[in-house]
Parts: structure tokens; C-alpha cells; sequence
């Protein structure tokens, strides 16, 4: 594809779908199974062979592919195929590219549930993973090996938001002929990872994309080889995994979709409002749109400027203790809810180092900067964030002094 003029918002805007009596939403496909003109048809679909030919919905369903493919539009790649969760997209995919003896070189900032499933549950299976500071290139190239088979790393990690280079990660893994796996969670449209030069991009479509925080999903985009591979009924890790999305689900968050540009420019700006104001009050805060932030040059570098810098922003109040008495009283006073997760319309927070990064040690969330203290907030929707800063100072003002 040529990314000299991609415009990720515009390719999902420019997929037209008609459901069957012509509803301007596509026809949901309310099956588990589907039928066949011929037993003939039937072995073909089993051998891999019958493209185009719906067989079970653990492999896919049309609702499905309609999502897989306005979600390809957006990223770019030339296909995709939705899970039923973020994690039942990373995992099948990282398990397509590894085998026994094989090993993965990671950020070691990333999702708790990532970290848990490279650092505690592929070993079992022989693979094994080196965890490295993904800002430093020199490190990472340290780390691969004869037996790497891919890095791993999220455009914006969560929850500390550092920002990979994916140019440079990119041409690393092209150097040792490895895959270059991104997940682009915390930065749908503001970063469009194929166009960097990534090879495969993954979401938790739970999160920005759904927006709603009303079900789970996630996606695999990359190449039509690789969807078909992890789809195949003998061997491809998603179809046998089964970790597959409802239609009912697919349908409900491609409607979401459609409005993601608006919302993550509404995220952004309200992050960025309260990211300057919290810095000013002299908070430890990190968010990329600020130039203190170690990534800000190269995040607005590679970002798509017009949907800003996310909705993910940290300060850090100095201990446990009061990071849970300033999330309490925000609750109380309906600034939001302390609750894992993001991308809603209401602000969310908690505290990752007990809740969603916790899989981590905690002496290696203390060598990564991960402190007690820390309060990972996902900034919603709010049409007026001025009042929300005002009643957010009030809160700290009566916790933190």
C-alpha cells in the first residue's frame, strides 16, 4: 500500500455496506452454522480451499468480516480477523510465530495480562522472552537472538506511555528477519503503525474502538496470508484457540466505529487540557503531548496530527494511599470511576501498579518506574473540561495536602 496520503478516518468512511433489504447497516448473521450447495463444497472449505465460503462461526461469520475489514481499512494492512478479546487477538498471533525453543524480545512496559502470558505462560510451551527498555534501540537489538522470532511492543505502552519507535523497531526487524507485532491500543488513528513500517497491528477493540465499554473485542490486521493461516481449520492458532467474536458484538462495534475520529479528538483535547493544568500544579505528570515528556518529539513524529495525542494520561501523587483517597472522593463527586480499563465516555482511573499491571513484580515495576503512587487516568468525553478540571483540583486539594 501506498502511505504517502493515508488517511485512516477516510478509509473507514469510504467502506459502504448495505444490509440485505437494503438497511443502511449491514444484515447481522444470526448463525452458529452455514450451509453448503454441495458435499464437495463442504471438504474443499475443510482443505482450505474454498475461498469466500462461510462454514462455522468460530472461523468467521459476515458480521465478522465486516468489522475485520472496515478495522483493516483503518490500519491499513490488507485484511484482519476479530477475537472475541484483546487478549484472544495477541495470543494466537504470538503463538502463530513462536514454537518450542523459539523466543520473543519485548517491551517490558506493557498490558499486565501481555506480560503475564510471555513471562508466566509461554515458557511452558518452550518460549522464551527477554523483556527490555523498547526506547532503547540498542537494547533491543542486544536481546535478539539466532531463535527470536518477533518483537513485541505497544505504540504507547501502558501504562507508564512511553512511545516506541516504530520506524526504527521496524527496520530492526527487517535487519534479523523477524516480525515486527504492534499493539496500538492506547492510540487508534493518532498512530497508524503499517505505515510506519510494522507488520502486524493489534487492538482491544474493548477499549477507543468500541468505546462504549459495553463488550470485549480484539484484532489481528496484517497480511491475507497470515489471517488465512491463523484462521485455518488444521492448524491456524485463532480457529483452534477459539477465541472468536459474536456477530451480535462485530456489529455493535462497527456502528462505534464510525465515529472514532470524533471521539479520539475529544479524548485528546481534553487530555491535553488537563495534562498542562496538572504539570502546572506541579504534578509529576506524563502524557506525550507535553514536552517534557521524554517521547514527545518522536511521537509527533509519527502521529496522525489531526486526532491529537490520546486520551491516556499519569500524574503521581506520592503513595498508595493517597492515590486511592483522590480516586475515592473523584468518584464520589461523579468525576468519574475508579475502574480498569479505558476509552469510555467517563473518565476512568485507577491505580495500575495493584490492578492492571500487577503482574508484574514488584521489583520490576520499581526498576521500570512503576510507583505506588501512580494513577493511570483514561480522560472522557467531557464537553466542558474546564469545570472537570476545577472540581478534579478541589478533590486533590482536599486528599493531597
Amino acid at each position: 500500500m501506498d502511505y504517502k496520503n493515508f488517511k485512516p478516518a477516510n478509509n473507514i468512511q469510504d467502506l459502504q455496506y448495505f444490509g440485505e433489504f437494503g438497511g443502511v447497516n449491514p444484515s447481522i448473521s444470526d448463525s452458529s452454522t452455514y450451509t453448503f450447495l454441495s458435499a464437495k463444497t463442504m471438504f474443499d472449505t475443510f482443505e482450505g480451499n474454498a475461498d469466500g465460503c462461510y462454514l462455522y462461526s468460530r472461523h468467521s461469520t459476515p458480521s465478522n468480516l465486516y468489522l475485520g475489514e472496515a478495522l483493516a481499512a483503518m490500519e491499513g494492512t490488507e485484511t484482519a480477523n476479530v477475537a472475541a478479546s484483546g487478549m484472544g487477538a495477541i495470543t494466537p498471533t504470538i503463538l502463530h510465530y513462536c514454537h518450542a525453543g523459539d523466543h520473543v524480545v519485548s517491551s517490558r512496559t506493557i498490558y499486565g495480562g501481555t506480560y503475564a502470558f510471555l513471562k508466566n505462560f509461554t515458557p511452558r510451551l518452550g518460549i522464551q522472552t527477554s523483556f527490555v527498555d523498547i526506547t532503547k534501540l540498542d537494547l533491543v537489538e542486544a536481546a535478539i537472538r539466532p531463535e527470536t522470532k518477533i518483537i513485541f511492543c505497544e505504540c504507547v505502552s501502558n501504562p507508564l506511555l512511553e512511545i516506541a519507535d516504530i520506524r526504527k523497531l521496524a527496520a530492526l526487524a527487517k535487519k534479523y528477519n523477524i516480525q515486527l507485532l504492534v499493539d496500538n491500543t492506547f492510540s487508534p488513528l493518532s498512530i497508524s503503525p503499517a505505515a510506519l513500517g510494522a507488520d502486524v497491528i493489534m487492538h482491544s477493540l474493548t477499549k477507543f474502538i468500541n468505546g462504549s465499554s459495553d463488550t470485549m473485542g480484539g484484532v489481528v490486521c496484517g497480511t491475507q496470508e497470515l489471517i488465512d493461516r491463523l484462521r485455518n481449520v488444521n492448524d491456524g492458532a485463532s480457529m483452534l484457540l477459539g477465541a472468536s467474536m459474536d456477530s451480535l458484538r462485530a456489529a455493535s462495534i462497527l456502528k462505534n466505529l464510525r465515529t472514532l475520529h470524533i471521539r479520539m479528538q475529544q479524548h485528546s483535547k481534553n487530555a491535553m487540557f488537563l495534562a498542562q493544568k496538572f504539570e502546572a500544579d506541579g504534578f509529576r505528570t506524563v502524557y506525550p503531548g507535553l514536552k517534557s515528556h521524554p517521547g514527545h518529539e518522536l511521537m509527533t513524529s509519527q502521529m496522525n496530527k489531526q486526532y491529537g495525542y490520546g486520551g491516556m494520561l499519569t500524574i503521581d501523587v506520592g503513595s498508595l494511599d493517597r492515590a486511592n483517597a483522590l480516586m475515592e472522593l473523584m468518584q464520589e463527586r461523579n468525576l468519574g470511576y475508579l475502574a480498569v480499563s479505558l476509552g469510555f465516555y467517563k473518565t476512568l482511573f485507577s491505580a495500575p501498579g495493584t490492578s492492571t499491571s500487577s503482574e508484574i513484580p514488584e521489583d520490576e515495576q520499581k526498576e521500570m518506574g512503576l510507583t505506588d503512587g501512580l494513577i493511570r487516568f483514561s480522560i472522557g468525553l467531557d464537553a466542558d473540561i474546564e469545570r472537570t478540571y476545577e472540581l478534579m483540583k478541589q478533590c486533590m486539594q482536599e486528599t493531597l495536602n
